[in-house]
Parts: structure tokens; sequence; C-alpha cells
């Protein structure tokens, strides 16, 4: 492939990475081209995706012919090169606070809340299958710990809207979080 000004983004668009780093591309109004990889096929992703990305996973980057791997580069990356709107904090502290913010999500609530309470509660069912609900109800003390530990971070501000997290933001901006979090309530109750 050779060199491009334009990025590009290899991934599905279902993926909650490969959709934070198109959001930071859209924060900065950067045009972008998204190339489908299915890293779900039989037979595993394919031998030139593994290439871009040695552990088979995705968002890969490729921009003139630097290439990426890993949401959290990809969208410090992105933040850093382009004109727009500033996806980090300026200061030390912010910048600490957002990405702590970010390896809580990536560490311990993507994991539980995305596969282990909303595929099983939300997509299994839809597939015609059944929701695990001993899955379901270990994986809740964790996510409510995850909220818990968010909701505590965020401090008095009820959304990460401010511009000094908007990092934090993009990274819970996928529809999935969001139906996650109302699945976890609605497997408490």
């Amino acid at each position: 492939m050779q060199p491009t000004t334009r990025p590009i983004v290899f991934g599905e668009p279902y993926s909650v990475y490969v959709r934070t780093v198109r959001l930071a591309l859209e924060e900065k109004a950067v045009n972008y081209e998204l190339v489908p990889v299915d890293v779900f096929a039989l037979g595993g992703p394919p031998r030139e995706h593994k290439a871009r990305h040695p552990f088979g996973k995705i968002p890969a980057f490729e921009h003139a012919g630097f290439r990426l791997y890993e949401a959290g580069a990809i969208t410090r990356y992105v933040d850093e090169l382009f004109p727009g709107p500033r996806l980090q904090p300026e200061d030390a502290r912010g910048r600490a606070r957002m990405n702590q913010i970010i390896s809580i999500l990536d560490s311990y609530a993507y994991r539980t809340l995305v596969w282990d309470i909303y595929v099983e509660r939300v997509s299994r069912p839809a597939s015609g299958g059944t929701a695990d609900e001993q899955k379901i109800a270990g994986s809740l003390p964790k996510a409510e710990g995850c909220l818990s530990a968010l909701s505590q971070l965020m401090g008095a501000q009820p959304r990460l809207r401010q511009t000094r997290f908007r990092h934090a933001r993009i990274s819970l901006a996928h529809p999935r979080g969001f139906r996650a979090k109302s699945a976890v309530l609605t497997a408490a109750r």
C-alpha cells in the first residue's frame, strides 16, 4: 500500500476501539478511509492484517506511511498531529486523570460491561441464544465497582463533556457502552 496523506483505519464499525479512533478523527474533522477487517473470520484475522497488527486485533492505522495499532496510541497521534479541538487536557493532572479513566475502561469495564453483561443480556438472546445468568450475576459486582469508580473520578460533574476530558469522553461514547450500563441496571433487578 502506498503512503497516503488520508488516514486509513483498519477494522469493523461495531468495534468499541475502532469507533474510538473514528470519533477522534471526526472530532478533528479529518477525512479518513475505513477498511473492514473481520478478526472473527474462520481461520482468524487475514494474514495482511497480522502484518499491520501483530496481535490480530482492531484497529490498525496508517497515515503517510506511518503505521500504528492500539486505539490509545492512534487517538493521541490524531490529537497531536491534526488541527482542531484538543482531545487531551493541556495540564499534567488533567492528562493523568484522563489516562486513568481510559485505563479503567480498558482494563476493568470493557470486558465486564460489554462481553460479560451486554453480550449475555442483549446480543446472545437477540441471536436466538440463552443468556448465561450465572456469568451476568458474577459480573455485576465488578460492573458496579467500575461505574462507581468512574462516578467518583468525575466528581461533581455529571458528564464528561468538558473539553479537558474530551479524549476520555470519546472512549466512553460507543453505544454499546451506554447499552451495557442499561444492561447492568436491568440485570441487577
